[in-house]
């Protein structure tokens, strides 16, 4: 059983659910992705107090050699990319006119960006495999936790959306659109300009923009 990152690990969910969790995943006998390693890769990239910003993703992606633990990023080896990747770099270029060289976007997390997915896991080739297995309650408290002090949190689509009434207070940035996926990227995330929003944001309340293009 993987371990939980120590700086979360007070979080509830590690001692009423994750075994349980744990458990039944361990007894899928398909390939299941991310590798177990890097199950909680997103956490343990950036502890509570370097967070400031939040991006939510799905679940990872069903792809074996995609998926490393950050939602959207993918291993920096991955061609073509994953076409929500690829619309986010569109976005990027249109916003801020560079976009990072890969898909891996361990830089960002470098910097305090919290790439989490709704769901740490998916069997090879079953999107949503384990949407139901009962990760949406670490995402919760994750949120919760997260509103002690004002982040900015990326929701994009109604999925991401659904977990907004977990971030508590009112001094948040919150941008919510349509997904970047190229079913609904034309609905409303094209255009949407949320890296240089974030980066406007979090100069007005003194704190250092987030480099988004450049590793």
């Amino acid at each position: 059983m993987s371990q939980p990152p120590k700086a979360w690990a007070n979080l509830p969910f590690f001692t009423r659910d994750w075994p349980a969790l744990s458990a039944a995943i361990a007894g899928d006998t398909r390939q299941i992705l991310p590798p177990e390693s890097q199950r909680f890769a997103a956490l343990e990239a950036c502890a509570p107090a370097e967070v400031r910003v939040v991006i939510l993703g799905q679940d990872p992606y069903p792809t074996p050699g995609h998926a490393h633990g950050l939602a959207f990023s993918v291993e920096p080896d991955v061609r073509p990319l994953p076409r929500s990747l690829n619309n986010i770099y569109k976005e990027l270029v249109d916003d801020l006119g560079a976009c990072p060289p890969s898909g891996d976007l361990h830089f960002w997390a470098a910097q305090g960006v919290l790439l989490l997915n709704t769901c740490l896991s998916v069997p090879a080739g079953d999107a949503n495999g384990h949407a139901k297995l009962g990760w949406k309650t670490l995402t919760q408290e994750v949120l919760t936790h997260l509103s002690d002090r004002p982040r900015a949190f990326v929701l994009w689509g109604k999925p991401a959306q659904s977990y907004e009434t977990h971030i508590k207070g009112s001094d948040h940035l919150i941008l919510r659109s349509a997904h970047p996926s190229p079913l609904s990227a034309r609905r409303g995330f094209f255009g949407s300009r949320p890296f240089s929003r974030v980066n406007d944001w979090l100069k007005a309340n003194g704190d250092r923009p987030i480099n988004w293009t450049t590793p």
